[in-house]
C-alpha cells in the first residue's frame, strides 16, 4: 500500500522542487509597475483557501508518513517526525490568522457609527 521512503529520496525531491522554483524565478519576467493592474489579483477567498487547502495536505501527508511508521512499511522516523511538526506550525500559524481576522471583525462590528 504505502511504499518504503527512503531518506535520500524526501531529500531528492525537495532538492528537485527547490531547483524547479529556482529556475521559475530566472525565466519569470517581471511587469513594469503600470501592467501591475493589468494582472488579475487573486481574491482574498482564493488565497484562504489555498491557505486551508495547503495547511490541510500537510497534515495528510504527516499522517500517512506516521501509519507508514506504525505499520511497519518505513523506517523513515525523522523524516515522519519532522513533518508532523511542519504540519503543526503551519496548523498553528493559520490559527494564528483565523484569531486575528476574528479580531478585526469583532472591531469592525463593535465600532460606533
Amino acid at each position: 500500500m504505502l511504499d518504503k521512503l527512503p531518506a535520500i529520496g524526501v531529500q531528492g525531491n525537495m532538492m528537485a522542487e527547490m531547483q524547479r522554483m529556482q529556475l521559475q524565478a530566472q525565466t519569470s519576467p517581471i511587469a513594469p509597475a503600470g501592467q501591475m493592474a493589468s494582472l488579475s489579483t487573486p481574491s482574498f477567498t482564493d488565497v484562504l483557501k489555498g491557505a486551508v487547502g495547503s495547511v490541510d495536505r500537510q497534515q495528510h501527508v504527516a499522517s500517512q508518513k506516521q501509519t507508514a511508521i506504525d505499520m511497519g512499511l518505513s523506517d523513515d522516523l525523522s523524516g515522519a517526525m519532522i513533518e508532523s511538526q511542519k504540519a503543526s506550525v503551519a496548523f498553528s500559524a493559520l490559527m494564528q490568522v483565523r484569531n486575528k481576522l476574528q479580531q478585526g471583525f469583532d472591531e469592525v462590528i463593535n465600532s460606533p457609527m
